[in-house]
């Protein structure tokens, strides 16, 4: 059995202070995530990166921001295995 690695790159726009926290699909390779904490010290991209970690099934370390740490748009990678 040959185990292969996927790669993926999305957009997400962000939308942080929000009461509701969740993952919505816009188009492919696009998605809207809306985090209830506010883009203060790191804290609003860690509740995204775990929220997409969780949507996707893979571990919150395989889940990074490439483009757009202190933007509402970032260019997201998220690696995971598959068969």
């Amino acid at each position: 059995m040959t185990v292969g690695i996927t790669l993926m790159k999305i957009i997400v726009q962000m939308r942080p202070g929000s009461s509701q926290a969740k993952v919505e699909k816009i188009d492919e390779g696009q998605y809207r995530v809306w985090v209830h904490s506010i883009p203060e010290k790191g804290k609003a991209n860690a509740e995204m990166l775990k929220l997409l970690a969780d949507y996707f099934q893979v571990a919150k370390s395989s889940v990074r921001i490439v483009i757009g740490k202190t933007a509402r748009e970032k260019l997201v990678e998220i690696i995971g295995g598959s068969e």
